[in-house]
């Protein structure tokens, strides 16, 4: 009988310690990385057959997708996240045309001295520039813009400020480096984006010294993203960024500024409105007068955006 007694209370520790084994195995470690993928697709449409009040037809496409990976733990958070967008028209008698081409590559590695602030010593840096050749439309011979051709990057240090609930984030930097980069060597000769162009000859017009490829600004940077849920399903963002050179025209400010409504009908169906404001003193606009092109002074671009399509998240 001991025997027995002592197996079995041999049979209940050891299942006890198994079991206790068991539940620290199962135990979830929390991640500190956080990753979201989006993409959609959007389509405008519209078709005429014997309209009396005439019409072309015309159907528009986009696609885009946004990936995130974000890392937060206590007084350290990084911040990565990939944009793309490329859109097509096509019309009645008009070939195939871009609305949208875009890679931007956001990275923000922050730390902060203890958890109660919301402010943190911050470094960022961001990539953009596009997928295909860009045309002044109906001339498709000569392109404007190119793979690269401008490519920005922008590299700085300063303070970052995150609310609790991470709907708003503002970023101050005094010190970040610009880089503009026009690899295409035809649109590097013509001085596009703010390079230095090509020197040619005032009389035989032979090409003595060629455009550079870069160039390189060091000036200040504010900076700001605001998501919220203005009414339910409905989503509003806005994100502007302000630059100044120090060395060249200080005070004169390039101005970036997205701001975006998005319409949740349901899990795979919303619909979106936007608008993109641009001025870039170093982009300069250019008119043909006569068979001569002139360069004119910098403007402000616009772009507005109106769509509805499918999103899928994973």
């Amino acid at each position: 009988m001991k025997l027995f007694h002592y197996f079995f209370l041999f049979l209940f520790f050891t299942s006890a310690g198994f079991s206790q084994i068991i539940e620290i195995d199962t135990v979830k470690v929390v991640s500190p990385w956080t990753n979201k993928n989006i993409v959609a697709f959007d389509i405008n449409e519209i078709a005429f057959v014997n309209w009396s009040q005439g019409g072309t037809s015309s159907v528009s496409g986009l696609i885009k997708g946004t990936f995130t990976r974000n890392y937060a733990d206590k007084n350290t958070k990084w911040g990565n996240e990939l944009l793309v967008r490329y859109g097509m028209n096509k019309q009645d008698g008009v070939e195939f045309r871009k609305t949208d081409d875009a890679l931007q590559y956001n990275s923000a590695f922050g730390y902060r001295a203890d958890t109660i602030t919301n402010w943190y010593y911050s470094a960022k840096l961001s990539f953009s520039t596009q997928f295909t050749n860009g045309y002044s439309y109906p001339n498709t011979e000569k392109p404007i813009s190119k793979p690269f051709s401008p490519a920005y990057t922008f590299l700085g240090i300063g303070a970052e400020y995150a609310s609790k609930d991470k709907s708003f984030t503002a970023y101050i930097s005094p010190l970040t480096m610009k880089n503009t980069m026009v690899m295409d060597q035809i649109l590097a000769n013509r001085g596009a984006f703010g390079v230095k162009g090509a020197i040619y000859d005032p009389i035989t017009k032979e090409l003595l010294v060629r455009g550079e490829n870069h160039k390189t600004e060091l000036g200040f940077l504010v900076s700001s993203i605001y998501k919220t849920e203005v009414f339910e399903n409905i989503m509003l963002e806005n994100r502007l960024s302000l630059y100044s050179d120090y060395i060249n025209r200080f005070g004169n400010i390039d101005v970036d500024w997205k701001l975006q409504l998005d319409l949740k009908v349901n899990k795979y169906v919303r619909a979106n409105i936007g608008t993109h404001i641009v001025y870039d003193d170093d982009i300069k606009t250019k008119q043909t007068v006569g068979e001569e092109e002139v360069t004119r002074g910098a403007k402000i671009q616009l772009k507005q955006i109106l769509g509805i399509g499918v999103v899928y998240e994973f």
